[in-house]
C-alpha cells in the first residue's frame, strides 16, 4: 500500500480551508490541508469577533514563547464579542517587525495546531511564492506544531525545501523576494533562534510544488539546492489562480484566455523524474481519482467539492447560495487579480464578480498581502497594488493602464470567509466567490454535506 494520500484537499484561501476543514479531511484518513495565505489577518479576526469557541485562545496559550501568545490574545481578543473600532493591522513587508513576525509564526502555529488536535491523521499547509513577504515566518510557525506537508504554488519555489530543512534545525535563513527596479536581488531575512526554541526538535514535512509545466518541474528537480518530495499538477481547469496559458494573447468571445495542447502536462515525461504527483483540475470525483491512478499518479488534490462542505469556511449564506443554485457562469478572468495570473470567478449577484458592485466600490489597499515591491529612486523600498486607488498607484510608478479591471481579493476573500472589514463608506466589503470549471458536481449535493461524505464518495466506500 502506498504511503502516500489519495486524495489531497486543496489550500484554498483566504480561510475556506480552515482548521475545521483540514481536520476532518485528516481524520477520514486523507491529506486535509490549511490555507497559510493571510491567516495573521484571519486569526486577528477571529480573536476581533470574540473567539467564541475560545479555540483560537487555546491554541496561543499553547505556543511555545507563552508571552508572544498572550501578547497576541491581549492586542486582538474583543471579549465582549461586540464589534469595536477595528484594530490598526500592519502589512507584511520585505523589512518587518519583529511583532509582526510573531503574528505570522503564531499564526500559522495555531491553525495547525487546532488542525491536528485530537487525531494522529496528516495535515499539510498550503503557501503561495507570490506572496512572500509570510513565507518565512509562516513556514516555521507550522513547524512548531507538527506540519506534515507544505504545499506552494502560484511561482517558481525553488528555495523553498532547502529553508524548510534549515528552518526544521531552527536555523537562520534567507529568501530572495521581487522587488521591481531593484538593481540587485532583495533578500529577506528569518532567525529563529531569537525564539529560544533550539531545544525542540522539529519534524522535516514533505514539501510538494504545484506546477503546471513539465519544464519547472525539471527545472526545480535539477536547479533546487533541495528538490522537491513531489508536484502537484493544477490544470487550468482549478479555481483560484490559474498558471496563464503559454501562448499569451488569445482570448474567447467572454475575454477568457484560451487554453491549448501546449498547456497538457505530458506525465510520461513526468514519471521520469520518479517522484510522486497528484493530478488537480476537475479531478474530484470518484471517476477523477481512477483517471489520476491509471495515468500513474499518486492520487488527486480536490479543492470545490471540499470547498461547500460543512466545515469549509465559505459563509453559509455563500454555501446556499452556490448549491442551491441551478446554474453558475464561472469565468476565469485574466485582469480580476493584482497578480497577474488568470483567476476563476463565480459570477453571482451581489458580489464583486457583479460590475454594479465593483464599480461603486471605493477602492482601497488595508491588507497588502497581494501588494508589490519596487526600489525608489532613492533606494528604499516602496510598495503598490494594482486594486489601490488609481490614482495612488500611479503616483508610486505604476501604469494606470494595470489598473483596469483589478479587483481587491485581500478584502473579498476575507468577506467570503465571513471576516468582512469595513469599506471607506461604511459599509462591509463584499465578498467574492472562486471555484472551478467541476462546480456542477456539487450542484445536486444537499446543504451541510461534510468532509467526510466527500472523501467516502471519491474513494468508493
Amino acid at each position: 500500500m502506498s504511503s502516500y494520500p489519495l486524495i489531497i484537499q486543496g489550500g484554498m484561501g483566504i480561510a475556506v480551508s480552515n482548521y475545521h476543514l483540514a481536520r476532518a479531511v485528516s481524520m477520514a484518513g486523507q491529506l486535509g490541508v490549511v490555507s497559510g495565505t493571510a491567516i495573521d489577518a484571519v486569526m486577528a479576526m477571529r480573536l476581533h469577533y470574540g473567539d467564541v469557541l475560545g479555540n483560537v485562545r487555546r491554541s496561543l496559550n499553547n505556543f511555545p514563547v507563552k508571552e508572544i501568545g498572550q501578547q497576541i490574545i491581549d492586542k486582538f481578543y474583543n471579549a465582549n464579542n461586540k464589534l469595536k473600532n477595528m484594530f490598526k493591522f500592519t502589512m507584511p513587508s520585505l523589512n518587518m517587525s519583529k511583532e509582526k513576525e510573531n503574528e505570522i509564526v503564531a499564526a500559522n502555529f495555531s491553525e495547525v495546531f487546532l488542525a491536528k488536535e485530537g487525531h494522529k491523521g496528516i495535515v499539510g499547509i498550503n503557501f503561495l511564492e507570490k506572496i512572500q513577504f509570510p513565507n518565512l515566518a509562516g513556514i516555521y510557525g507550522a513547524l512548531l506544531a507538527g506540519i506534515d506537508y507544505i504545499i506552494m504554488g502560484a511561482g517558481i519555489p525553488k528555495e523553498i525545501p532547502s529553508i524548510i530543512n534549515k528552518l526544521t534545525n531552527h536555523e537562520k535563513v534567507e529568501y530572495t523576494c521581487n522587488v521591481e527596479n531593484a538593481a540587485e536581488p532583495k533578500k529577506m531575512i528569518f532567525d529563529p533562534s531569537r525564539f529560544g526554541l533550539s531545544h525542540l526538535k522539529l519534524k522535516r514535512p514533505k514539501f510538494l510544488a504545484i506546477i503546471s509545466s513539465n519544464i519547472l518541474a525539471s527545472t526545480l528537480m535539477r536547479k533546487s539546492a533541495v528538490a522537491p518530495d513531489g508536484f502537484i499538477i493544477e490544470g487550468h481547469q482549478a479555481g483560484g489562480h490559474n498558471a496563464p496559458p503559454r501562448v499569451s494573447g488569445v482570448f474567447n468571445d467572454n475575454g477568457e484566455p484560451v487554453y491549448s495542447e501546449k498547456d497538457i502536462v505530458d506525465l510520461e515525461k513526468l514519471k521520469e523524474l520518479n517522484v510522486p504527483f497528484w493530478l488537480a483540475g476537475s479531478y474530484g470525483t470518484k471517476e477523477g481519482l481512477e483517471k489520476a491512478l491509471a495515468a500513474g499518479a499518486a492520487g488527486i488534490q480536490a479543492g470545490t467539492v471540499f470547498a461547500f462542505t460543512k466545515e469549509a469556511g465559505f459563509t453559509d449564506d455563500i454555501k446556499h447560495k452556490v448549491l442551491l443554485s441551478s446554474n453558475i457562469n464561472v469565468k476565469t478572468d485574466p485582469l480580476a487579480s493584482p497578480t497577474g495570473f488568470p483567476f476563476k470567478t463565480a459570477e453571482i449577484s451581489g458580489t464583486l464578480s457583479d460590475e454594479t458592485v465593483y464599480n461603486n466600490r471605493q477602492r482601497v489597499c488595508n491588507l497588502g498581502y497581494l501588494r508589490t515591491a519596487y526600489e525608489k529612486e532613492d533606494g528604499t523600498i516602496g510598495y503598490r497594488c494594482a486594486a489601490e486607488p488609481v490614482e495612488m498607484y500611479v503616483k508610486k510608478g505604476g501604469k494606470a493602464e494595470n489598473t483596469k479591471g483589478k479587483k481587491c481579493l485581500c478584502n473579498a476573500l476575507m468577506a467570503a470567509a465571513g471576516y468582512p472589514l469595513t469599506d471607506k463608506s461604511g459599509e462591509l466589503e463584499k465578498p467574492l466567490i472562486t471555484i472551478g470549471d467541476d462546480y456542477k458536481s456539487i450542484i445536486s449535493k444537499a446543504y451541510g454535506y461534510t468532509a467526510a461524505d466527500v472523501v467516502n464518495e471519491i474513494i468508493g466506500r
